[in-house]
């Protein structure tokens, strides 16, 4: 029994561990505090919404992504070379630039136009999609959810164990996010900038790992 269960455990926790390095909520923060300014409670009603939201694209890239390629004729194998080519890409960048991507200036540039009432509402796009679940994180949750087991009852059961870890990763989320202000002012500008080199190259050896 325990053997049966001991690969679930393992998967509860190789989600979160697979896709917050590829998330990388410390690239997004600086974002979600341009929009939300300093007003606490909006910048909670913000996080929540972007966890939610980074919950449904995850859990639908899982569980529906593989019908999608099988649509388009796409292989796991080129998925997988794919996914990981552009992890390693987003890597490389984080690497290579102390400033943020073009992305994230247009959002930041943007933020400034946006009047509060609109913030919660816009909260899918910039913040949830390119900068919290962009294209690695969408390609990485598909090549995750091509593993399961294509019997019923072992399919359900991994369904289960993925809805679960990526719900830890979004409540992961919704506390970073929440208490976004804090950890960048704890950390300063040295320690943001060297905890996003050593996430950006945990990020590329992921990437690798992928192909």
């Amino acid at each position: 029994m325990l053997d049966a269960i001991v690969p679930f455990l393992k998967e509860l926790v190789l989600i979160p561990l697979t896709l917050l390095p590829i998330i990388n909520p410390f690239s997004s923060a600086p974002v979600l505090i341009a929009n939300a300014g300093r007003d606490r409670d909006l910048v909670r009603r913000l996080a929540r919404q972007v966890s939610l939201n980074s919950f449904y694209v995850i859990i639908a890239s899982m569980l529906v992504g593989t019908n999608v390629l099988a649509i388009f004729g796409i292989s796991l194998p080129i998925l997988r070379v794919g996914g990981g080519l552009l992890v390693c890409a987003t890597a490389w960048r984080m690497l290579s630039r102390a400033e943020g991507d073009d992305v994230q200036e247009k959002a930041v540039r943007a933020a400034s136009e946006v009047p509060e009432a609109e913030v919660v509402r816009r909260s899918f796009f910039p913040l949830t999609f390119p900068l919290t679940t962009g294209p690695g994180t969408i390609a990485v949750a598909i090549a995750l959810g091509a593993q399961f087991p294509r019997s019923v009852v072992p399919y359900l059961l991994a369904a289960v164990v993925a809805v679960a870890g990526v719900a830890v990763t979004a409540f992961v989320l919704y506390v970073f996010f929440s208490n976004a202000g804090l950890v960048l002012t704890w950390l300063g500008e040295m320690g943001a900038l060297v905890m996003m080199r050593l996430i950006a190259f945990i990020l590329l050896c992921v990437g690798l790992q992928i192909m």
